[in-house]
């Protein structure tokens, strides 16, 4: 279960380019015409067989499905569709464009070298995806996300800016503001056992794993709307394609979800040497880990939550009635 940086790299043998909207994009078709995802060869290999030993082992994965989420997509997909119905748009517009700029900025996972966990880990992990991470993982990971620099296909940014075209056209609206980090920051009570180098590692890994698992209920979303028949009638055949793409980047991401669950399911087993002794991985993860989900699951969903109820309405305000336009999109929250 060891595998080298260019076997964790390889691609599939693709019958057709994988092009859309006039995007050439990473991955590829088979001879049915069936997607498959880029750099992904070798490595759901690699991943299924080193979650299989690790649950062999008796140690379970995470639970990384949307249910840890305490609350869904704001708005919803009836207020979605309430105020497509108004011929207000820029919300998804705009969530489409802020998707697609924090996906380029994934590219830097391709730049990040972990530290040697095997130096405070007592087991061996040579033949874990923790031992891994700087075997080709985070590389892939990041050129999934931004693309590969040395490579012409576009990556999840141009997909998820290819798939707001293709529902609005070109330059719809104003570009939005994005911003500076989605991620849970790092709080004063966060105590590690474990040196700041590692200890930043595995927070970062399970900030990026939640953001994941949030963007899997934004991809269902997504793809709800796009499909739905009651909206953008005069680009039916656009808006269909816009929901293939977004299918295509779900089908991506999947490999991201499972391998961060997995290397955080790993260091869950594993024993770390510390300063005071040998200590379990759970022992000290779990209790970050919950905080992670708390933060991502209900904490950002308020604020952001408080964010968009006040454009929606600042919107709304500059149209006739109003105020009964408001109560409306209200009564379709959830």
């Amino acid at each position: 279960m060891i595998y080298s940086f260019d076997e964790i790299m390889s691609e599939h043998e693709f019958h057709a380019p994988n092009e859309m909207a006039g995007y050439l994009l990473h991955g590829g078709l088979d001879r049915e015409g069936k997607y498959i995802s880029p750099r992904t060869r070798k490595r759901w290999t690699a991943v299924n067989q080193w979650a299989e030993n690790l649950t062999n082992q008796g140690h379970p994965l995470l639970d990384c499905s949307v249910e840890i989420l305490k609350y869904g997509n704001y708005p919803n997909f009836d207020q979605a569709k309430y105020l497509l119905s108004l011929g207000e748009g820029a919300f998804l517009w705009n969530s489409l464009t802020i998707t697609g700029v924090i996906e380029a900025r994934g590219q830097a996972l391709a730049e990040i070298t972990a530290p040697d966990f095997q130096r405070i880990i007592k087991e061996d992990i040579s033949d874990s995806a923790t031992g891994h991470m700087n075997k080709g993982l985070f590389v892939a990971h990041g050129f999934d996300e931004g693309g590969d620099p040395n490579s012409q296909l576009g990556a999840h940014d141009q997909m998820w800016f290819a798939a707001r075209d293709l529902l609005f056209g070109q330059d719809a609206y104003p570009i939005p503001e994005v911003p500076e980090n989605i991620g849970r920051p790092v709080e004063e009570d966060d105590q590690w056992p474990i040196a700041t180098e590692y200890a930043g590692i595995v927070d970062f890994l399970m900030n990026v794993l939640m953001i994941e698992v949030r963007a899997e209920c934004f991809f269902q979303f997504s793809m709800n709307i796009a499909s739905c028949e009651d909206l953008f009638k005069d680009r039916r055949n656009d808006a269909l394609l816009a929901a293939e793409m977004v299918r295509r980047i779900r089908q991506d991401e999947a490999i991201h979800v499972a391998y961060l669950n997995l290397i955080i399911s790993e260091l869950r087993s594993f024993t770390f040497q510390t300063e005071k002794g040998e200590i379990l991985g759970a022992d000290f993860i779990d209790s970050h880990w919950n905080k992670m989900v708390r933060w991502h699951g209900e904490d950002i969903h308020h604020e952001l939550k408080d964010q968009r109820i006040e454009i929606v309405e600042d919107t709304l305000k500059n149209l006739k009635n109003s105020d009964a336009l408001i109560q409306g999109f209200h009564r379709l929250a959830s």
